[in-house]
């Protein structure tokens, strides 16, 4: 019984060292042991064990790291995407016990786990990519390689390497076992640790943080709300007047020669859930607090219009001519900002009465132009997306800002997981990121990931730094889907030879 229940409990506890390696924990090199434990778990295994052992590895990652997702709706809807997305670590966990059968498998497993990434972040409803293994490598010496390829090259050096370290030590158990140096082995093992740890040493000049094009003065506005929970914007007037009182402060305080003038400033998402064209209250509170900065100044708002579904905007609002342009958030939240297939999931919770009206989704890039500055803008949960990070910069942004509603999630782990994401794409485009927040932590981000200034949990602040602007295009940027497309083929490749020979052997065995 003991010895049965060794790989179940193996594949749990890999699943917690994935899960330990993530923000707001400085413990990124758990992914490793983390990685080379699954792929113990998964050497040689039939499907069906792979498959569960894969799903209980995916539910002690993603369990714990999606918990905030319960904070204020109970664990329902908590227990029931994690279980979902666990079944999609389950089904990429047999394909990669299905390739370690083949030569050089670390170097097929690593990409059915980016393939499985690859699908987990496009379906259902628009994709999940939380959790994507490049997210938990903020501080990571691996980071670099997110200019080179994206989040999915990242990805796939951090499993590969772990992978490898499984091979190491399989290796050196075949040694003690003959006392002979089993040579194919060993350079196997060693190429897939040497070589992800070489790539991202050799990325590291993508890594810059030089003003190519001058500097903006930015400021970031975290007005804080007036209470937590899911109720938050009940009170949408004090979360408004929380961030026109602050940037009225901020205007004192530049006045008093006490900070530098911003040539911009950015709200969070939310900042103002009364519509500003139909409530006058709203407009006017705006206007006065953009007049008292003297700068262009993004505001995150709610706009009702009398037909059609909801919109999650960015507002330019110029001090002199007030609202001049618009962003529509372009992937909108399912199950947060619309309900699909409502009457159904009202079966399991009733908090999805809360969103009373859908959200509809913006078709157009966001790039603003504040002062000169040409800022990219993706809001909250687009962040997560390569896309739409990605279309910003094509699009001629100098700086990203990815203005965020963390209100709802009290003080859980998910703040600092979104700042993380902000800090992976800094490094991938070789931009600075302003990050406001209405309530979690805002930040400012440099082109090489790292924090320039952050403010606390649920205290009113004002960021205000001087950050590069930069105009070059990192290889991850013009490549786009490119790389991942290629390690999605390189999985293709490895799971149609391992079904192949499969195939063969059975037929040899029956002849």
């Amino acid at each position: 019984m003991l010895t049965r229940l060794v790989a179940p409990v193996a594949a749990v506890l890999s699943g917690l060292l994935l899960y330990a390696s993530f923000p707001p924990r400085p413990l990124w090199w758990l992914v490793l042991p983390g990685f080379a434990l699954l792929s113990g778990c998964l050497y040689g295994r039939r499907a069906w064990a792979a498959f569960g052992l894969g799903l209980l590895a995916g539910l002690g990652f993603l369990l714990p790291l999606l918990s905030w997702t319960g904070e204020e709706v109970g664990p329902v809807p908590w227990l029931a995407l994690a279980t979902a997305e666990a079944l999609f670590v389950g089904v990429a966990c047999v394909g990669i016990a299905l390739v370690t059968r083949l030569p050089l498998w670390p170097l097929w497993g690593a990409a059915v786990w980016i393939l499985g990434e690859a699908v987990r972040a496009r379906v259902p409803f628009g994709g999940f990519p939380w959790g994507k293994i490049a997210f938990g490598q903020a501080d990571s010496l691996f980071l670099p390689l997110a200019a080179v390829g994206g989040t999915p090259v990242l990805g796939f050096a951090v499993v590969l390497c772990g992978f490898g370290l499984f091979e190491a030590a399989r290796q050196f158990r075949a040694y003690r076992s003959t006392r002979e140096v089993p040579r194919r082995g060993a350079a196997l093992a060693a190429l897939t640790v040497v070589v992800p740890v070489t790539a991202a040493l050799a990325a590291l000049p993508l890594v810059d943080d030089s003003a190519q094009d001058g500097t903006a003065t930015a400021a970031a506005i975290q007005g804080n709300v007036p209470r937590l929970g899911l109720d938050f914007n009940e009170q949408r007037r004090a979360v408004l007047d929380n961030h026109a009182r602050r940037t009225e402060q901020l205007a004192a305080d530049v006045e008093a020669g006490k900070v530098a003038r911003p040539d911009f400033v950015l709200w969070p998402e939310n900042s103002s859930d009364l519509d500003p064209y139909r409530n006058s209250d709203a407009r006017a509170v705006i206007d006065r607090a953009v007049r008292a900065i003297d700068a262009p100044t993004v505001v995150g708002a709610v706009l009702t219009p009398d037909t059609g579904k909801l919109r999650n905007t960015l507002i330019e609002w110029d001090p002199e001519r007030g609202p001049v342009a618009t962003y529509d958030k372009r992937h909108v939240q399912p199950f947060g900002e619309y309900i699909p297939m409502r009457s159904f999931v009202r079966l399991f919770s009733s908090d999805v009465d809360r969103v009373r009206r859908d959200f509809g989704p913006g078709d157009k890039v966001g790039v603003f132009d504040l002062a000169g500055t040409k800022v990219g803008l993706a809001t909250c949960y687009e962040a997560a997306f390569d896309w739409a990070v990605r279309d910003t910069v094509t699009g001629g942004a100098q700086l990203i800002t990815v203005p965020s509603n963390n209100a709802t999630f009290g003080r859980s782990e998910m703040t600092y997981q979104q700042l993380a994401m902000s800090r992976v794409r800094a490094v991938e485009h070789s931009r600075a990121v302003v990050v406001p927040v209405t309530s979690g932590v805002s930040a400012v981000i440099g082109p090489d990931g790292k924090v320039v200034r952050k403010t606390g949990m649920f205290t009113p602040d004002a960021l205000v730094a001087e950050v590069p602007l930069r105009s070059s295009l990192t290889p991850a940027t013009r490549l786009g889907t490119i790389p991942e497309g290629v390690l999605v083929a390189l999985a293709g490749a490895g799971l149609g030879w391992a079904v192949f020979r499969s195939v063969r052997a059975r037929r040899g065995t029956s002849a």
